[in-house]
């Protein structure tokens, strides 16, 4: 089977070229022959024309109609997976694919199908004022890029997308990463039929050695929707227990920092593990849904287990109830947040037993084996209906 991965590259390297490189290695690794559509943003925003050009790219893109065509009848891919198409691909491309017969299979990272920012969030907080409106047009009345021209840019696209319904006419299959997401996409009116839940994966070691941890762990950069401030002010409540911060800072704050924080900066994977391996339990207070946080799979890995707030894909992946593999806390909420944290801290034996849950329900759910057979079970049915 061959597949053609479509994907527009963001400013700097992201989460999103992560799983599209990751994707490429599992299908290849199973015998699967891939081909790329690749544009990329970077550079783009540093000059005026290149701003016009995005901002113009991301509601209709003749090069990228022309240059999915071109890659359409160069490759001939027997299915197209697209990730993000923003802004030199552009939603308009898929009508290319539908034109050639071709299946696609569009990978959810975020929210930007109902949200023109992709975050579900405004100021650091929550928000699904588009999905209740049935609109875009909030993210320009509230300016929800703090910029006119690109909420305005970011709304355009949206709505161009949805009037000529790019998406609902030309995708075969919605890959969500989360059930939370699948419900959303439902609710703005998307055809549940066409909806899958894939979630991300990691590679899950056959075991892992129980190491009883010496401090919290935060990981996550260090801005106001990740709630890292809440996470400070448990540190200043509880002067006995060491906190950890992993991760770079992105905005200045004025925040006073305690004795016992200390912020490692941003870990590369071999540090980054290290730090994991040595702490007590993983803690992500964030004030926004998140996509899909993969820091729970990788604590996982190690037997640590986390604390999240009962929001977005963090109750579905940390769960409830005597299946729970770490503990949630009401989002935004400093005390029901120290509460989980003290609680926990103080009880070896339930860390250990919840690091264990979650490196069995990593295996389970999570392994890139496990999610590579939900994969080639989706491009089999599509090819088949074809």
């Amino acid at each position: 089977m061959k597949i053609l991965l479509a994907h527009n590259n963001y400013g700097k390297y992201s989460g999103e070229e992560a799983v599209v490189d990751k994707m490429a290695t599992m299908l290849t690794d199973h015998g699967h022959e891939v081909a790329f559509y690749r544009r990329t943003t970077a550079g783009v925003r540093e000059s005026v024309v290149g701003k016009v050009e995005g901002f113009l790219s991301g509601i209709y893109s003749p090069s990228g109609v022309r240059s999915m065509r071109e890659a359409l009848r160069r490759e001939r891919p027997d299915v197209v997976n697209v990730h993000n198409l923003y802004p030199f691909i552009s939603p308009a491309a898929l009508f290319e694919c539908k034109k050639a017969g071709v299946p696609v299979i569009m990978t959810v990272h975020n929210f930007r199908l109902i949200c023109p920012t992709g975050l579900f969030m405004r100021n650091g907080m929550p928000c699904e004022t588009c999905l209740e409106r049935g609109n875009e047009w909030s993210c320009v009345r509230y300016n929800c890029e703090h910029s006119r021209l690109k909420s305005l840019g970011y709304t355009l696209r949206n709505v161009y997308a949805r009037w000529t319904g790019a998406y609902r006419k030309n995708v075969d299959a919605f890959a969500c990463i989360t059930d939370f997401q699948r419900q959303k996409l439902i609710a703005a009116g998307y055809d549940a039929q066409k909806m899958q839940v894939i979630p991300n994966s990691v590679e899950v070691p056959d075991s892992y050695l129980p190491i009883e941890g010496s401090y919290v762990a935060y990981i996550g950069r260090l801005s106001y929707e990740k709630g890292y401030d809440l996470l400070v002010e448990v540190a200043r409540r509880n002067p006995s227990i060491q906190f950890r911060f992993a991760g770079a800072k992105r905005e200045q704050t004025n925040i006073e920092i305690p004795d016992n924080v200390q912020f490692m900066g941003y870990l590369q994977k071999t540090e980054l593990a290290d730090f994991i391996r040595q702490a007590s339990f993983v803690v992500m207070p964030s004030r926004c849904y998140e996509g899909f946080p993969v820091a729970i799979l990788e604590a996982a890995c190690y037997g640590k287990p986390t604390i999240g707030p009962a929001h977005g894909g963090f109750t579905e992946i940390i769960g409830a109830g005597e299946s729970a593999i770490g503990r949630l806390f009401k989002p935004n909420n400093i005390d029901d947040l120290e509460q989980q944290v003290v609680s926990l801290w103080h009880v070896p034996d339930k860390i250990a037993r919840l690091g264990h849950m979650a490196f069995d329900k990593l295996q389970r759910e999570y392994s890139s084996e496990v999610v590579y057979k939900k994969w080639d079970r989706l491009f089999q049915e599509l090819i088949c209906q074809k």
